[in-house]
């Protein structure tokens, strides 16, 4: 346990969008603050229980993006695109783990809202700056 603290504090230091983005949707499958899905997505988009949407850009319906991009601009809801949605579905927990913790399949899912961040951490304000950054 004391040989990994080191090693988990080098990482945030040079911790990227990607690397934030894991580590807040991991803390908000934790935390049951995480809907997966186009119907979950769509459900939490409009009651405005959202605090960031992520969708993948390559999803199979053209609407499906559109009605995600629709609903997060109508709710002034930060969105955040990833570039394959076999990834994004590893990343909200859509897969089986093998006794090595390499991921197994793998389900994709093209969007997920994070609810409830779980617990306020360094990868919560460097999405939020990067968010800011890019809207300016």
């Amino acid at each position: 346990m004391a040989e990994e603290q080191p090693m988990e504090v080098a990482v945030e230091g040079k911790k990227d969008v990607n690397g934030a983005l894991q580590e807040v949707l991991k803390n908000a499958l934790i935390h049951d603050g995480l809907a997966r899905g186009l119907h979950e997505a769509a459900k939490a988009l409009d009651k405005r229980q959202a605090h960031l949407c992520v969708l993948a850009s390559n999803c199979d319906e053209p609407a499906y993006g559109r009605l995600v991009e629709a609903l997060c601009a109508e709710h002034a809801i930060p969105l955040i695109k990833v570039e394959d949605k076999k990834k994004l579905g590893e990343m909200v927990g859509l897969c089986k783990l093998d006794k090595d913790g390499n991921a197994r399949k793998v389900v994709a899912c093209s969007c997920a809202v994070v609810k409830d961040y779980g617990v306020e951490s360094d990868s919560v304000q460097i999405l939020l700056d990067h968010l800011k950054k890019n809207k300016q």
